[in-house]
């Protein structure tokens, strides 16, 4: 069996550290980047300035938080004299009741407020929702 090394220096008063001890990195304030958020915080502010916190927000990718969405009103004006809108392959998805539409359409499209819904309908025309 092997002695292991403070065995060794039992009864030697340093363990073959010499005068001083073997010192440590007590009087530094550790070694490295140790104490960053107490003693070296101002030192690191310095050279380091955005090393703590968070920063930003990185949207998870493929997600689209925003509707493209239309008005009653509009679709008049942006589709004129066609009685059968389909607002899902002219790229929209939401149907808004804001405004007024003069003539009957049918229109489809994924969803549609109660008013633009209502409305459409008082004209004699039809939403369909997918």
């Amino acid at each position: 069996m092997v002695r292991t090394k403070t065995k060794k220096f039992r009864g030697s008063a340093r363990h073959g550290r010499g005068y001083k001890g073997g010192r440590g990195a007590g009087q530094r304030g550790g070694r490295g980047n140790a104490g960053l958020h107490k003693h070296k915080y101002m030192h690191m502010l310095k050279y380091m300035p955005d090393h703590f916190g968070v920063h930003g927000f990185k949207r998870p990718p493929g997600v689209s938080y925003k509707e493209k969405v239309i008005n009653v009103g509009q679709l008049a004006e942006l589709f004129p004299g066609k009685k059968t809108i389909n607002l899902t392959e002219a790229g929209y998805d939401k149907l808004l009741g804001a405004g007024h539409i003069p003539i009957s359409v049918h229109v489809t499209v994924k969803k549609a407020t109660p008013t633009a819904t209502e409305k459409i309908k008082g004209q004699g025309g039809e939403v369909k929702t997918e």
